[in-house]
């Protein structure tokens, strides 16, 4: 049984879609669940990352599939995206040193999709292809990932002349609007095993030739917070002096309690 009303799009309906070039817009993203792998290094070299390739869309193919025929919902696989992390900004904007990248490959997956679900197509996905074949299934998790507010803009162009326009968002943007890039637990309930900041997320995929190159599309939407008050922070606050117990203020005057003829 299949459904008669065609795909759904999520593209079509959620704000973090549409991100808009030379645009740096504020939204708040909900609460979304991602087919997730975590890995580290150069995302055009590292083997690990092509291996996250290889099992994050046959995956996501399979939970296509058995939606539409077991559940009468098709949809429309999301395009790849990705948290990026380092302990150097400046890997990000002036330095690229993608060497030093961490990141979290993942697909987007519908409300609808379960636990149970993933696991029914990581099942087939492993007896079809073997672990070769998708050599990341251990790894591969289903997780909600709450953003938040977020700065969101559009880079076209290669992966490597964003760095002007991370730099702006980072430097100057986001600043100017009272916010900073939050840090977040990025290892969540597995016991932080490290404090990250996320300088955004963004479809990143391997393109060949040129003229793809030169018309490559990249949202950037790092997750931020109000600022922190400049200068010095409450906690360097010297603590208020206690008065002595002869003494009390009133909300009009001080009135002044005499030990000797109290009582």
């Amino acid at each position: 049984m299949t459904s008669t009303a065609g795909p759904t799009d999520l593209k079509k309906q959620l704000p973090s879609c549409t991100a808009r070039r030379g645009r740096f817009d504020v939204l708040t993203v909900p609460p979304l669940t991602y087919l997730m792998i975590d890995g580290h290094g150069d995302p055009n070299t590292a083997p690990a990352y092509a291996d996250v390739l290889a099992t994050l869309y046959p995956v996501a193919y399979t939970l296509k599939l058995l939606s539409r025929d077991e559940l009468a919902r098709d949809h429309v696989v999301m395009p790849l995206e990705a948290l990026w992390w380092s302990d150097d900004m400046a890997s990000f904007t002036s330095a690229r040193d993608k060497s030093t990248w961490s990141w979290t490959a993942m697909i987007l997956t519908p409300e609808w999709i379960t636990g149970g679900h993933v696991a029914t197509a990581v099942a087939a996905v492993r007896q079809k292809r073997g672990d070769d074949g998708a050599p990341a299934l251990d790894r591969l998790r289903h997780e909600t990932l709450d953003e938040g507010l977020v700065v969101q803009t559009l880079h076209v162009g290669p992966d490597d002349d964003e760095g002007p326009v991370l730099a702006e968002m980072h430097g100057e943007v986001i600043p100017a609007r009272s916010l900073e890039m939050t840090r977040a637990d990025h290892d969540g309930d597995r016991g932080g095993a490290h404090v990250a900041i996320r300088p955004g997320r963004r479809p990143h995929l391997p393109r060949a030739g040129a003229r793809a190159h030169r018309r490559a599309r990249a949202a950037a939407r790092p997750a931020v917070g109000p600022a922190a008050p400049t200068g010095r922070r409450a906690i360097d606050r010297p603590r208020p002096v206690r008065r002595p117990p002869a003494t009390r203020r009133r909300r009009r005057g001080l009135h002044r309690l005499d030990p000797a003829t109290a009582g």
